[in-house]
């Protein structure tokens, strides 16, 4: 019989692999861990990464340029000229005061910030709310004295005369309301420039989603314009919410003034015109 070399032995089967005993519980809890543990480190570290990369908060929260000045501006003398063309028994006498007193106290503002609204102080913050306050008290006067003689049945008041007078009255009442959530929001317009305050009183909807605006944008006094337009023909909040109480209570007040001038407006309209 011939007999086989080595080479000529036939190969052999591989043998199944021995399978590892199951790891105990309390190993299998750190294992766990652990791979967690890497992940947040793993986090920590590319966060500092985005940052280098030039990631950063949208406009509204960092530090920016201030406003123009102009918009702000041209809407004041639009309130001025709608209260000296108001009849004289709707103002408070003289009849020039109060209008003299906004643009003066306008001018103020407009010698300390001619172009952008940068420089602040306490001063001038006082300045700024003194304004609004006037307007709105002038406005208010007006209100209360038109609501008066539709009461009493004034035989001056017609039915052309009643509509514009009513809607110069509500037309100054939204620019009113729209300076108390300029000044208000944030801080006032040179805080929000600054970024000083995090949270916003006003949560207007590009500060809800990424992507449907530029990347520099941030609120300014139109946007303020808007909202009180929208809340004094709507009566209530459309796409800005207030986030503050006392945004929500300024903009109640807002509402219900405005409900209840048109309302007054528009039934003793419809009697005189019957």
């Amino acid at each position: 019989m011939m007999r086989m070399t080595d080479d000529q032995h036939p190969p052999q089967s591989p043998r199944p692999a021995t399978p590892s005993a199951p790891l105990p519980p309390s190993d299998r809890w750190a294992e766990m861990l652990h791979g967690r543990l890497e992940r947040i480190e793993s986090l920590l570290l590319d966060e500092p990464r985005q940052q280098d990369a030039g990631t950063q908060p949208p406009a509204w929260q960092r530090h920016t340029r201030g406003e123009p000045r102009w918009a702000v501006s041209v809407v004041l003398c639009v309130a001025v000229a709608i209260q000296m063309l108001l009849p004289e028994r709707l103002s408070i006498h003289p009849h020039w005061l109060l209008p003299v007193l906004e643009l003066a106290l306008m001018g103020a503002l407009v010698v300390a910030n001619p172009g952008r609204i940068e420089r602040t102080s306490a001063l001038l913050r006082v300045l700024g709310l003194l304004l609004a306050a006037v307007i709105s008290l002038a406005n208010g006067w007006s209100a209360v004295s038109l609501v008066r003689d539709l009461l009493h049945g004034s035989p001056d008041v017609g039915p052309v005369t009643l509509l514009m007078t009513g809607g110069g009255i509500w037309l100054t009442n939204i620019i009113a309301f729209s300076l108390w959530y300029w000044e208000w929001d944030r801080g006032g317009p040179v805080a929000r420039s600054k970024g000083t305050h995090k949270y916003p009183d006003l949560l207007f909807p590009q500060m809800q989603q990424e992507g449907i605006a530029k990347a520099d944008w941030e609120p300014a006094y139109p946007d303020y314009l808007y909202v009180a337009f929208t809340n004094a023909t709507a009566f209530s909040p459309t796409d800005t919410m207030p986030l503050s109480r006392w945004a929500k209570l300024l903009m109640t007040i807002q509402s219900v003034v405005s409900l209840l001038t048109l309302a007054l407006i528009v039934a003793r309209a419809v009697n005189v015109l019957q």
